[in-house]
Formats: structure tokens, C-alpha cells, sequence
């Protein structure tokens, strides 16, 4: 059943997408679109004397563009864009030191586990994954060496929803050891949430998903409202590398001035999936933070201003079920990914989390009757027909 009402939306969101950082005063033309500038490299007046550019790497105008605006939509004063999600990530890992230690949400993207475990050890820094929805436990984690607390909410793929807030007011109590807390934002976009007004320090986005919307190009970003974490963070977009291609980077920019209007249809759609999977009786159960029945339900009408299409939920039976599920499906599309225009529906146990440790999945609940939807923007109508004649497929 649906639930409580969101915050509202306050005025001005639509029109910063629109216009922040897309000025046509600061081209010589006066385009009013913002143009591709491609060039890895620019003419100096003098030797180490230039207008703001020398090298495509350290900096680029049409990337200017994108990281304004993207700063504008999250209320932050800073943005900075990369060449993925992961890369946003690992550009944030690079602030810490050798010894450091960090607290991380136990349930998150494959991908996100995958670089902590895998490869954040090797550089000597200490990792602990724990449930983030209890502040008790994020309390006791804390150690004199604790340097970053990252919490995905709502998580990927249980959809647990975090208190952001009272992890930023227990951080801000250790602030001798200058914790950073940073969220990452992907599944809900800043239309959604805004976790620098809730008390985060960085804000990480797959631009991939939501934020881009198209299914076309692969892009992060981090916002901030700190100097400190901004120059960092230019430093190491500069110094590692990881940096998009201003295609990309126009493609993205492009795709922001949609993005209020294709979240509103993404909420309804998903509400409305979610509503009739819940009816269902070959369903166990909905993960969707919009329902009543989601156990941070008050949580969520506390620090969201709505929902997006992204979704779980439990189909009775197992693994031969929901690969009859998916594979029976006609216009979700069995595909990995997320936030796109089409919908998509996967099995997190086999596809995107299947870098997780299987003895975790188990521990989580990610188990291989958990399907995880992505709802598009196509008519709703017709993506609830297909998940009827889908369910049914399943039971046969």
C-alpha cells in the first residue's frame, strides 16, 4: 500500500537544470547550447600564461559547464565530474591515507564492494561493512583512525534507507578526526535527495544512471560545499586521470534539463509497479522505500522529496522461477544497469552482485529470488501487463 506524503519540492529546481552554468555571455557566439570542445590542448599567451586552460586533462569548457550545473542540483558549491561512478569512488579513496580506516554500508553496488574489498586493503586502508540503518552499530565502528563513513540510500539492491542525518550529526561528534561522510545518490538523483542538506560532506553519483537517463554514456561525479575535499578532489581528478571525454560530458548536460520531468514519471510508474507486485500473489514481498510497508518508511518521507523507478522484490520459489520470470518478460528488458528511459529487470545474485562473497548475499538476503526492477518511462499499462504474463510464465 502507498504511503505517507514526500517533503515538497521547492521551487527552482527545473529552472537550475536549465540554466546553471549555461550562459551564452561566456562564448564568443553567444550559442545558447553549450558547445563540444575537443581540443586536449589550448594555445598559452606566454609560457605558463592562458585563459584558463592548458591541457585537457586538468580541465576542459564544456566539462566546466556540466560540473556547475551538477553543483547547482545538489545545492553544492563545488563539482566534480570523472569517468564513472567507480571512478568517483576511487578518486575519494585516494584522500585516505595507509592506515586509515573507513566504515562502508554493507549493502551496496557490487562494483562499490568489489573496489573496497578487493583493492582498498592493498593500499593498507582498513575497511568494516555494517548496517548503516542502525546508528549504534556506525557508532561502535568508529575507531581513532576513522576517516570516511560511505552509506548508499537507498541501498543496492535491498533498498534500505540510512538516516543521513544522524550519521553526519555522529560524525560531526569526532570532529578532531575530521570524518568524512559522503553518499552516495544514484538511486534517487538530486530531484529526489539532497544529502549535502542533510549534513553529508560529499555527495558520489553514477551519472550513468539517473542523471544521464539515456543508457548512453558512463559518467560520475562528487558534490561538496567543502574547499578542502573540492581541492582534493581537482587534484586527483587531475592527477589520476580519471576524467570523461566532453561528449560525454555534453550528452550528460543535455540530459539534465529532463531530468526533473523523467523522475516525476520514473516515481509514478515505479509506485504503481510496486502497488500491483505487492497484490500479487506469486510475490513474497516489495522492496520499494514509497510503500507503507518499507520498514524506514517514516525515514524516507523525513529526508526524500519522492522516489525513483528503481525497485526489488521476492518471487516465491527460486532461482528456476526467476530466471522463468525474467527470461519471459517482453518490454522490461533482462539487463544490468539502471535509470535509463527503458525499463530493465535483473538478479542481483547472479548479475550485478555476484562479486559479492556468496556467504554475505546469503547474510543480506540477496538471495536468488530477489529480482531488481528498474521502472522506465514507458506506459504504465503495458509494463504491468508484462509482468502479469511474466509472473504467470514463472509459475508454470
Amino acid at each position: 500500500m502507498e504511503g505517507g506524503k514526500f517533503k515538497p519540492q521547492p521551487q527552482g529546481f527545473a529552472t537550475k537544470a536549465i540554466h546553471s552554468g549555461q550562459s551564452a555571455e561566456q562564448w564568443s557566439s553567444h550559442c545558447v547550447v553549450p558547445p563540444i570542445v575537443m581540443s586536449t590542448t589550448f594555445k598559452q599567451d606566454a609560457p605558463s600564461e592562458h585563459r584558463g586552460f592548458e591541457y585537457g586533462r586538468s580541465g576542459n569548457p564544456t566539462r566546466n559547464v556540466l560540473e556547475t550545473c551538477l553543483a547547482a542540483l545538489d545545492n553544492g558549491k563545488y563539482g566534480i565530474a570523472f569517468a564513472s561512478g567507480l571512478g568517483a569512488l576511487t578518486a575519494t579513496l585516494s584522500m585516505m591515507n595507509a592506515g586509515d580506516h573507513m566504515i562502508v554500508s554493507d549493502d551496496v553496488y557490487g562494483g562499490t564492494g568489489r573496489l573496497i574489498r578487493n583493492l582498498a586493503h592493498r593500499f593498507g586502508i582498513e575497511s568494516v561493512f555494517l548496517d548503516a540503518t542502525d546508528i549504534n552499530s556506525v557508532r561502535k565502528a568508529i575507531k581513532k583512525t576513522t576517516k570516511l563513513i560511505l552509506v548508499e540510500t537507498p541501498t543496492n539492491p535491498l533498498m534500505k534507507v540510512v538516516d543521513i542525518q544522524l550519521v553526519a550529526d555522529l560524525a560531526k561528534e569526532y570532529k578532531a578526526q575530521g570524518i568524512i561522510v559522503a553518499v552516495d545518490n544514484t538511486f534517487l538523483s538530486p530531484y529526489f535527495q539532497r544529502p549535502l542538506e542533510l549534513g553529508a560532506d560529499l555527495v558520489i553519483y553514477s551519472l550513468t544512471k539517473y542523471m544521464n537517463g539515456h543508457s548512453d554514456v558512463i559518467m560520475g561525479a562528487a558534490i561538496t560545499n567543502c574547499a578542502d575535499i573540492h581541492s582534493q578532489l581537482r587534484f586527483l581528478q587531475n592527477a589520476t586521470g580519471i576524467v570523461p571525454s566532453p561528449f560525454d560530458c555534453y550528452q550528460v548536460n543535455r540530459s539534465l534539463k529532463t531530468l526533473s520531468l523523467r523522475m516525476q514519471q520514473h516515481s509514478k510508474n515505479s509506485i504503481a509497479v510496486a502497488n500491483y507486485l505487492e497484490k500479487h500473489p506469486f510475490v513474497k514481498s516489495v522492496l520499494h522505500p514509497g510503500l507503507e510497508s518499507h520498514p524506514q518508511h517514516q525515514i524516507v518521507l523525513k529526508q526524500t522529496y519522492g522516489h525513483s523507478g528503481i525497485m526489488s522484490f521476492y518471487i516465491k520459489g527460486g532461482l528456476e522461477e526467476s530466471k522463468k520470470f525474467l527470461k519471459a518478460l517482453k518490454v522490461f528488458i533482462l539487463a544490468e544497469s539502471l535509470g535509463g528511459y527503458e525499463s530493465l529487470a535483473e538478479l542481483p545474485s547472479i548479475m550485478t552482485h555476484a562479486s559479492v562473497p556468496a556467504d554475505e548475499r546469503l547474510r543480506l538476503g540477496i538471495t536468488d529470488s530477489l529480482i531488481r526492477l528498474s521502472v522506465g518511462l514507458e506506459d504504465i499499462e503495458d509494463l504491468i501487463q508484462d509482468l502479469e504474463q511474466a509472473l504467470k510464465a514463472a509459475q508454470i
